[in-house]
């Protein structure tokens, strides 16, 4: 069985399914071009409304923002980092509601705001791996390790997203939030990657960005749970096994 070397442990396993946004793309690039691009809109509809404005754009979706307001980053353990669609939109919708739209008039609202800026994000075409992302895929593809992608998102995103990078072709499995009845944390993703890779969880390594990801792992019952923090910090990754600050951290031998 081919092994995953991980700060000073190697560790014996099958297959390792990987969280999408902030793991396999840098979620700043991709969603934060769409973030900016929604936050816009609905400053406008509020604008429009009564003239009202969230106090702190930032905490609408757990975003940074430079001086010229500009999108700089984001909290991993946000609605950004972590919402699934419906979650997002309801997020987005209470805002119009507050300000005194009726409730399906704002879902409403919020959908052509959401629909224009991936609209915008499709015209650009912004996906963009994490450094050192593709030559640990093929170092995978190499041990004849079985790949999988367990996300939040929904199948045609993710679809793009994975086509963009050109890195569809290495994952036998792609399990989005669409395709189960209970997304992350609940274990039924990574149970149905495990069932369709054809592989015990017990050999199966999970890497992801957000605590939810980690108590994904550890509801499946998967080998170890890997948490990734590009910016170095881990306190929101409380569930993971071990933290990396990147892919040049892991190796695959066997």
């Amino acid at each position: 069985m081919p092994l995953l070397h991980v700060n000073n442990m190697a560790v014996p396993c099958q297959s390792i399914l990987f969280d999408k946004d902030g793991t396999l793309l840098d979620l700043l690039a991709t969603w934060g071009v769409w973030a900016e691009l929604v936050l816009e809109g609905l400053d406008s509809q509020l604008a429009l409304i009564s003239g009202s404005r969230p106090a702190d754009l930032s905490r609408v979706l757990g975003t940074r923002h430079g001086a010229d307001g500009r999108m700089t980053g984001y909290d991993p353990a946000g609605p950004l980092a972590m919402a699934t669609a419906e979650e997002t939109t309801g997020i987005l919708a209470w805002h119009l509601y507050d300000a005194g739209i009726p409730w399906n008039e704002a879902v409403t609202r919020i959908n052509i705001i959401v629909k224009e800026a991936m609209n915008g994000l499709r015209s650009r075409r912004t996906a963009v791996p994490l450094p050192g992302l593709l030559p640990f895929l093929q170092q995978c593809a190499a041990a004849k390790l079985k790949l999988g992608v367990v996300t939040s998102d929904g199948s045609n995103t993710t679809g793009e997203h994975l086509e963009w990078m050109g890195i569809a072709g290495f994952f036998q499995t792609i399990v989005t939030r669409d395709r189960v009845r209970l997304g992350k944390p609940a274990p039924e993703m990574a149970e149905t990657a495990c069932r369709e890779l054809g592989v015990l969880p017990e050999n199966t390594v999970i890497i992801g960005d957000s605590n939810a990801d980690m108590q994904l792992g550890k509801g499946a019952g998967l080998r170890l749970s890997v948490g990734i923090s590009p910016e170095g910090g881990s306190g929101h990754l409380l569930d993971a096994d071990t933290v990396i600050a990147g892919y040049h951290q892991l190796a695959i031998t066997g």
